[in-house]
C-alpha cells in the first residue's frame, strides 16, 4: 500500500491533525546569531538570526526537538520547516544558493522524526509535508506606491524558485506538499504550476494541499452570511 492510499484511507476514518507554527516555537529557544550561524556560517558576510529556515542545518537538534514535541501532542502531519526555503526569501540572508539543500535536508529531518514516532506508535502512522510559504514578494501587488504596474519579481522567476524549492522537498522524501499561508493567488499559482511541473519532470505524483489567507471584503461576506441566515429563518 502506498502512502498515498494510506491517507486517503485515514482521512476517509477521521480527521487527521496538522502540527502548528514553527516560529514561535524557535523562538522559545531564544537562539543567538551564533546558533544560526553555526560552524559553516560562521564568516557569512549578512546577519542570520530569524533565518528559521537555515537551522535544519545549523541546530538541527532544535528543529528535530520541534517536530518531535507535535508528533508526541498527537499530530499526524508535520510540516517541513521550510516555510521560507526559496531563493526569494532566503536572497535576504545571502543563502539563496543553499535553497534546494535546506529543502532537501529539511525534509529528510522530518521524515526521520515522523519514522522514529511512527514506531512507537504503528497505529498512528506520521505524515510530511513539505512546506512552501508565500516568499517576501508578491506578484499581484506592487511594492512602489508610485508605480502600481511595478513589481519586484517575475511569474516565471517566482515559479522557477517554488520548482527548485519542490525538487527539494520530493527529493527528500515529502508524503504531501502544503502550499501554505498564501495571501497572493497569483504567488499561490506560481507555486502549483512549479509542483506540477516538477511532477512531469520527476515522474511522481504526490497530494497538494493549500492554505490561504482571505482578507478582501471579509465584512460584506459576513453580512451577506447574516442576510442568508435570515432568509432561511
Amino acid at each position: 500500500m502506498t502512502t498515498v492510499d494510506t491517507l486517503k484511507q485515514l482521512l476517509a476514518k477521521r480527521i487527521l491533525v496538522l502540527d502548528g507554527a514553527m516560529g514561535t516555537m524557535v523562538q522559545r529557544h531564544k537562539l543567538t546569531e551564533a546558533d544560526f550561524r553555526g560552524e559553516r556560517f560562521k564568516n557569512h558576510p549578512k546577519d542570520l538570526k530569524g533565518n528559521n529556515d537555515v537551522l535544519v542545518l545549523t541546530r538541527p537538534d532544535v528543529i528535530a526537538g520541534i517536530h518531535a514535541e507535535y508528533l508526541a501532542a498527537g499530530a499526524d502531519i508535520i510540516e517541513t520547516n521550510t516555510f521560507s526555503g526559496t531563493a526569494v526569501s532566503q536572497g535576504d540572508y545571502g543563502l539563496e544558493a543553499y535553497a534546494y539543500e535546506l529543502n532537501l535536508e529539511a525534509t529528510k529531518l522530518a521524515k526521520q522524526v515522523a519514522a522514529e514516532w511512527t514506531a512507537k506508535t504503528p497505529d498512528q502512522p506520521r505524515f510530511v509535508a513539505g512546506s512552501i510559504g508565500p516568499t517576501t514578494k508578491t506578484l499581484s501587488i506592487s511594492p512602489d506606491v508610485n508605480n502600481p504596474a511595478f513589481r519586484a519579481i517575475t511569474f516565471d522567476e517566482m515559479r522557477d524558485a517554488f520548482k527548485d524549492q519542490a525538487r527539494g522537498l520530493i527529493d527528500g522524501g515529502s508524503d504531501l506538499i502544503l502550499v501554505e499561508t498564501q495571501i497572493d493567488t497569483l504567488n499561490a499559482k506560481a507555486a502549483l504550476v512549479a509542483i506540477d511541473e516538477v511532477f512531469e519532470e520527476k515522474g511522481v505524483r504526490l497530494p497538494v494541499m493549500v492554505s490561504a489567507t482571505l482578507t478582501d471584503r471579509t465584512h460584506q461576506a459576513v453580512q451577506r452570511r447574516t442576510q442568508l441566515r435570515a432568509w432561511r429563518a
